[in-house]
């Protein structure tokens, strides 16, 4: 074998380059090493940027001017894991620098640090990270980012790390995701319940906050309520509670509880956990009155369900109620009247506060300063007095009254709701309800008829309908510009608005002087193109149109061409003729006003007679029509200054006084019908043979009444020769003011008719009568002879 030689070393190349040491003091050549492809570069230069930033804001925003965020972003994925750590480091450093958040979503960071949650074990690495996520996830962008990129699911998973760090990193992000819904629910189907009721175990204060506010947060949700019951949220809760340690996060605490109290689920719960005696115990014994204030709250969620007020009331929670209403602190008194109004929804609760003396200090709690201590007062209040008389007599002798008009006054249309309600509570009797008016209630409701939300706006239609529901509080809605804007209400697009605006319309127009005033304001058009919308009518548009007919005669003749019996016709009643659905017909008053024309006169009513001492005098006193003779100019321009009456019909007034004279003695209804019709045709010119009326010049005469008066308006009492429809409207007239029952109808051509029902005497048995048959009354031809409403007679009575 041949001998070994030693091999010569190897000769340098030339582009081999040395090793060189490099000392720097200033920060930008070090972030330019971060770019360095050597890993003993990089991780000598990560370890100085770490040192560097940790020694104050000054030099975190040096380090952020100089662009090292962006090399350290790249660095957190690097394979080494020193590098790697470091970098981590840095970043966890310079996120408490208040552009780092901007820097970060600019550079997409967001799905580099929601991977390193499931694939890094490194303490420091996950402490950082978490750090990040939960400074960028205040940013609705980011909360995205890292939803869709599955981070609630880690973050969930690291709620259970032992170090406490990453714990309180990882709540807070998740307090700041569940702000929105998506990521709320996801909590639940997460299985995260758990791990965030756990985290209450911790000694850690920062921890169990942020841990109760995002349970409290989560559990308004009722699915996340059931997931809490099933995790045995309650006795852990309770737990909690019972640790005078954590005593400052207890009234947070009530808070979840309060969520976790509302769904019928919770019923079972509260009898075996003792929830419940758990709440009274801190609102009878606690010193804060947060804690108070709280658990007052979570009792008002708990009597929301009927069982659980049985269960309240079996505990004397009335008591407990009535003694915090002498608290003096504002949160206290607020949470117990609202819990007042839950339980006053009980009827036998109603009575119990009454007779614990509990209402005369929520009536005091109306002159609260705060807000939101007089909306629960008058919450409260609302609730006490719904279909309680008792409570409302109550209310009114602590002179409530003058407080809720007080509160109606305010800016809190919450309040106001709640006060309306009331005082429509106290309305429904009659002796308070005069008062409530005398304090001037209806001038503080009629502005809020012009604006409001939509819940006060009902709760204001709801008072004016149970204070306009006599004639005095009618007057009063007029007299304050109440009918405007409530009739503005019909065109409401809210369906309940519009329900609620025709309730109070059919209860304001229950008397003649509201129903006209609402005609004059387009109401009844309004009322019938609404009931013609199948879509936008209902029961109430319908009694309003009816109830503005029914008080209006004058108006339902002309549309409908029919009076019933019970439609009485009174002063003041007047026939303009035939006028379509749609169109509205002219007030008296304008009429009035026209100059004499070509077309049919109008035909009033109004035997009332005034308070005059001679003719003379009556002829002075005309207003109107009767002053247009050139003597009497002076007197005109007076009586156009006083406000437009109709004037009396004397002899009108004398008709009537003759008809109750000689028909009301008459003992058959047959016979009265028949007089009443031989009167009425004698007044109009008598009986006319059918051939002969082309010759009955009805017409002229009362275009000469026009002239003769200077009006189109003719009192019914002047006419002496008049036809059908003149002779049916004068019989019901009559017939109205002495007693005796018929109706008016409108036919076509001038004819009018009027329906009677008599009952005939039975010819066979003595003392017997006959079911009542419908006649129609002849007023023409054969005066007082009655036709039977199904014969051929009265068929052609009725027509040409």
């Amino acid at each position: 074998t041949g001998k070994k030689t030693k091999k010569s070393p190897e000769t340098p190349t030339n582009d081999a380059f040395d090793s060189l040491s490099i000392e720097t003091k200033q920060a930008a050549t070090v972030v330019l090493m971060l770019n360095s492809p050597e890993e003993e570069v990089l991780l000598k230069a990560s370890e100085a940027i770490l040192r560097f930033a940790e020694k104050g804001d000054v030099n975190r925003s040096s380090l952020l001017s100089l662009g090292a965020l962006e090399p350290l972003l790249s660095l957190i994925s690097h394979e080494d894991k020193l590098i790697r750590k470091n970098a981590f480091m840095a970043l966890g450093s310079l996120a408490s620098h208040g552009d780092v958040k901007l820097l970060l979503k600019k550079n997409d960071a967001v799905p580099q640090m929601v991977a390193k949650l499931s694939h890094e074990d490194d303490v420091v690495i996950l402490e950082c990270a978490t750090l990040c996520l939960a400074l960028l996830s205040t940013d609705f962008g980011c909360k995205v980012q890292i939803f869709d990129n599955k981070g609630m699911e880690a973050l969930i998973r690291l709620l259970t790390n032992p170090h406490p760090n990453i714990k309180k990193n990882s709540v807070e992000c998740i307090y700041n995701l569940v702000q929105d819904s998506q990521s709320l629910v996801a909590v639940c189907k997460l299985k995260g319940i758990s791990p965030l009721l756990e985290l209450l175990h911790t000694d850690v204060p920062a921890i169990q906050d942020v841990a109760l506010h995002t349970l409290e947060c989560i559990t308004v949700d009722r699915e996340t309520q059931a997931a809490f019951r099933m995790e045995k949220g309650f006795d852990i809760i309770l737990e909690f509670l019972t640790n005078q340690k954590y005593s400052d996060l207890h009234a947070l605490a009530l808070k979840v509880v309060c969520n976790c109290l509302g769904d019928s689920g919770s019923v079972p719960v509260i009898e075996e956990t003792g929830v419940l005696e758990k709440l009274l115990q801190f609102v009878v014994t606690s010193n804060l009155h947060e804690v108070q204030a709280s658990a007052i709250k979570a009792i008002s969620r708990v009597a929301r369900s009927c069982e659980n007020r049985k269960i309240l009331q079996d505990k004397d929670v009335e008591k407990v109620l009535v003694d915090l209403l002498a608290v003096e602190n504002s949160n206290i008194s607020s949470a117990a009247c609202q819990t007042v109004a839950v339980m006053s929804e009980n009827l036998a609760s109603r009575d119990t506060f009454r007779h614990l003396d509990g209402i005369m200090p929520i009536v005091q709690l109306l002159n609260s300063e705060n807000a939101e201590v007089q909306e629960a007062a008058a919450q409260a209040l609302s609730s006490l007095t719904t279909g309680n008389q008792p409570n409302a007599q109550v209310v009114d002798d602590a002179k409530g009254d003058v407080l809720l008009i007080r509160c109606l006054q305010s800016g809190n249309p919450n309040a106001v709701a709640h006060a309306a309600i009331t005082l429509a509570n106290m309305a429904s009797h009659e002796s308070l309800r005069d008062s409530i008016l005398s304090h001037g209630a209806m001038q503080a409701l009629v502005p809020h008829l012009q604006y409001g939300e939509k819940h006060l706006i009902i709760s204001i239609t709801q008072a004016v309908a149970s204070l306009a529901c006599d004639a005095e509080g009618r007057m009063e809605f007029r007299n304050t510009g109440g009918l405007p804007p409530l009739i503005k209400l019909l065109l409401s697009n809210d369906a309940e608005v519009r329900r609620n605006g025709c309730w109070a319309v059919s209860v304001c127009a229950s008397d003649e002087p509201t129903a006209t005033e609402m005609c004059k304001l387009g109401a009844l058009e309004i009322l019938q193109e609404l009931n013609l919308s199948t879509s936008r009518k209902n029961k109430f548009s319908e009694l309003a149109l009816q109830k503005l007919l029914d008080n209006n005669l004058s108006v339902k003749y002309s549309l409908t061409g029919h009076l019933s019996p019970s439609d009485i016709i009174t002063d003041g009643f007047y026939d303009p003729g035939q006028v379509q659905v749609g169109h509205r017909v002219p007030a008296l008053e304008d009429l009035s006003k026209q100059a004499v024309n070509q077309h049919r006169p109008v035909i009033a009513v109004n035997g009332k007679p005034h308070n005059l001492t001679s003719s003379k005098a009556l002829r002075n006193k005309r207003p109107s029509f009767f002053l247009y003779s050139e003597e009497n100019q002076k007197d005109r321009k007076e009586s156009e200054r006083q406000p437009w009456t109709l004037p009396c019909d004397v002899a009108f007034h004398n008709m009537v006084t003759e008809a109750a004279k000689t028909i009301l003695p008459l003992q058959d209804d047959t016979e009265q019908y028949r007089a009443l019709a031989k009167l009425v045709s004698d007044a109009m010119g008598g009986a006319v043979n059918p051939d002969e009326l082309h010759n009955f010049l009805f017409e002229l005469h009362l275009s000469e009444l026009k002239h003769k008066h200077q009006s189109n308006i003719i009192p019914i009492g002047r006419i002496r020769k008049g036809t059908y429809y003149h002779r049916a409207m004068l019989f019901k007239a009559l017939a109205d003011r002495i007693g005796l029952v018929c109706s008016l109808v409108r036919g076509s051509y001038n004819r009018a008719w009027n329906e009677v029902f008599v009952s005939r005497a039975s010819s066979g048995v003595p003392g017997y009568f006959h079911k009542p048959q419908s006649y129609i009354v002849d007023l023409m031809h054969d005066p007082g002879n009655l036709m039977r409403n199904d014969s051929l007679e009265a068929a052609q009575y009725q027509s040409i």
